[in-house]
């Protein structure tokens, strides 16, 4: 019998095959043309049953298959991993079981036999409303093959969701108002809206270092923010964490579980997991993941215990970019030790007095303004093990 206390698991099940290079992300030695689906379809399903004997008499109430391309996965390899995942675990009567999708005609065609598979829900990869924009950004598709693929996942699935990112460069505040204002017009019940960030070791980080790319200042970006929690407010998909805004009741309750801090199982090559206090992360090269699946069935390079405080702390570090806060009696139980040995109370206090955290009984919040200094806040507040 499952634990009406225990709240439902998450399982994510990475794919990590791109079709094509991507200027931001580590992921380029994935590219592949060809890949033995079948293989890939028994690797998958063993490093799921491993996990599923970790985690018996659980509830599942999230699928999210990700990473590369996983739209370009064969719904055969979907509806598998969804099938064992059932056998495996109870589903909760609403289960959101959510794909990845780049927004090109090839992967939306795919569309209507993804859903049949069993997906309810699609996180398009729009990125930005604008062709220029699409380019820089290193995407292949452009705003009309985008906006087709997008009115095809609204007809295929119950529940849409995507992304554009914003404080590109030379962005104008009014240009991202009429370009946020026409992605709000489509309808969808979720947006993903983040700010363009500089990674080290990618194309944009050199072409920034050149001086050839010039991203908004602190001022611009901030206005940028603004706008952007403004707008979607007024729209009624505010922001329920720093980056993600929804209609009440269609938050990601997959996201919600690692938000929150709860246990979800990670399947497939670079999956990360959290599970029963152990922190798991499988083989990231793929040749490696499957040569692990071989010999031990399952593909877990890394598993090892969380001490207490680092999983009070990394509880605190992901609860708080959530609107609803973090409720510091579960944080004081994680970290088997007082709330003021996890919270620097004189800073937190200092913030409090600035507008930027409100505590409240056991919830601590950051507000609306303190999310736009979160990645400040964060290291002033939260302690470092004794």
């Amino acid at each position: 019998m499952n634990d009406p206390e225990t709240p439902p698991l998450a399982l994510y099940v990475h794919w990590p095959f791109c079709v094509s290079k991507c200027p931001y992300c580590d992921f380029n030695s994935h590219v592949r043309e060809d890949v033995d689906q079948a293989a890939w379809r028994a690797a998958l399903l063993a490093d799921l049953a491993h996990e599923a004997a970790q985690l018996p008499g659980r509830t599942l109430g999230s699928i999210f298959f990700g990473g590369g391309t996983p739209s370009l996965m064969p719904p055969e390899t979907v509806a598998a991993v969804i099938d064992v995942a059932g056998r495996a675990w109870d589903f909760t009567p609403d289960i959101e079981i959510t794909l990845e999708a780049n927004p090109s005609s090839v992967e939306a065609a795919r569309f209507v036999d993804i859903a049949a598979a069993g997906v309810n829900r699609v996180s398009l990869g729009l990125q930005a409303l604008d062709d220029e924009a699409l380019k820089f950004l290193g995407r292949a598709h452009g705003v009309t093959e985008g906006l087709a693929a997008l009115d095809t996942a609204q007809r295929a699935f119950s529940r849409v969701s995507f992304d554009l990112i914003y404080a590109r460069p030379e962005q104008r505040l009014s240009d991202w108002e009429v370009e946020l204002g026409r992605a709000i017009g489509f309808g969808t019940e979720h947006l993903s809206l983040y700010q363009l960030t500089i990674e080290p070791g990618t194309r944009f980080a050199t072409e920034a270092a050149a001086g050839r790319i010039v991203i908004p200042d602190g001022d611009s970006a901030a206005d940028l923010f603004e706008a952007t929690r403004s707008m979607t407010a007024a729209a009624g998909i505010p922001a329920y964490e720093i980056s993600n805004h929804a209609r009440a009741g269609a938050e990601s309750r997959h996201n919600l579980t690692y938000w929150r801090y709860r246990d979800y199982a990670g399947i497939g090559p670079g999956a990360h997991g959290r599970r029963g206090g152990l922190a798991t992360v499988r083989r990231k090269k793929p040749e490696n993941w499957m040569t692990a699946i071989a010999r031990n069935q399952h593909g877990i390079e890394i598993e090892e215990p969380l001490a207490p405080h680092t999983r009070a702390t990394e509880a605190l570090l992901m609860g708080l970019r959530l609107r609803e806060g973090v409720d510091l009696a579960r944080i004081a139980r994680l970290g088997e030790t007082s709330v003021e040995k996890l919270i620097d109370w004189p800073a937190a206090t200092l913030l409090g007095r600035q507008g930027l955290l409100t505590h409240t009984g056991d919830r601590l919040h950051v507000t609306d303004a303190g999310m736009l200094l979160l990645d400040a806040i964060l290291p002033e507040i939260v302690r470092d093990a004794p």
